[in-house]
């Protein structure tokens, strides 16, 4: 662990901004030039398919794939992002795992605000279970506003009286609308990247006047967690969003779920995405690698014919 990896990451988190909200399209634009920098592994391959009625990046190990599948959910506000912008994660966690993943192309905000993402993303998850994978050998995953589509991906999941996947990963999850937590006050300037002013402008792109009181929008605060999947919620210190996972981890241990909070000191928002850059990163993985498989290799032999 480097402190001297961290300060360098900090400082690229931190270039100057232009004053006041920024149109749709250059947040876009500079998110997508800001993850163009990240480090994808080179033992994998890409496909363009759909999943779901949407468009979809299959990314697999060169080698070909192990049994179990990873549903990626990108990260971006409900507002930015796409599955190119998310390969530096999902590239590592299919090169580290040998599983295949799914990284869906869900509708954004403000064109398509909520619940248009979670309609996506359980659609997806219907193609996948329709297509005959088993739900014991898919696991979701996903970072920022993916990170809490995991959550109420599942919440919509089992409402729908389907069945829940194996396992969910969430990376500095998105998971309280309402903005409560006291980190969003408390980090306000150690966060590089997030200030309360930034995220309730994107915020309100996708709420589009729903009410914010609601478990699928702020799940950390009111979501009834029970019968979830085990958990691994990872977040740094140094980030607005970080009382989203501690209530979320915290209703998860209430409900009778087992679940993992994973906080590293001093790093901010969705770090492993500098993974061969920032030492926390590649270790931070390795653990959701871990976890992963561990997983799928609880389940025992139901996972065969899924692959």
């Amino acid at each position: 662990m480097s402190k001297e990896q961290r300060a360098q990451v900090d400082a690229m988190m931190r270039q100057p901004r232009p004053e006041g909200p920024r149109s749709v399209e250059a947040i876009r634009a500079g998110f997508k030039a800001l993850m163009a920098q990240m480090i994808v592994p080179d033992r994998i391959r890409t496909t363009q398919t759909t999943l779901g009625n949407r468009p979809a990046l299959h990314v697999e190990p060169d080698n070909g794939p192990r049994a179990g599948t990873i549903l990626y959910f990108h990260g971006g506000g409900w507002v930015f992002g796409s599955p190119e912008t998310a390969l530096s994660l999902t590239g590592h966690l299919v090169a580290k795992t040998g599983f295949g993943a799914y990284s869906l192309d869900y509708r954004l905000a403000p064109e398509h605000p909520f619940p248009a993402a979670i309609e996506d993303t359980l659609s997806a998850y219907r193609g996948l279970l329709d297509s005959g994978e088993d739900p014991s050998a898919i696991m979701f995953a996903g970072d920022s506003a993916g990170g809490g589509l995991t959550v109420t991906t599942c919440l919509a999941a089992r409402d729908a009286g389907l069945p829940l996947p194996a396992a969910i990963v969430a990376f500095s999850p998105g998971l309280d609308a309402t903005r409560t937590g006291e980190s969003m006050d408390a980090k306000e300037g150690i966060d590089p990247i997030f200030t309360r002013k930034s995220v309730e402008h994107t915020g309100a792109m996708y709420l589009a006047g729903a009410d914010p009181h609601q478990p699928l929008l702020s799940p950390a605060v009111l979501a009834d967690l029970t019968g979830f999947p085990p958990m691994l919620i990872q977040v740094g210190t140094n980030e607005i969003l970080l009382d989203d996972s501690t209530r979320l981890a915290a209703r998860a241990r209430a409900a009778g779920v087992d679940v993992i909070l994973d906080i590293t000191a001093d790093v901010s928002h969705v770090f492993q995405s500098f993974a061969g850059i920032l030492d926390e990163a590649d270790e931070a993985l390795d653990r959701a690698a871990l976890f992963l498989s561990q997983r799928i290799r609880a389940g025992g032999t139901a996972h065969t014919s899924a692959g």
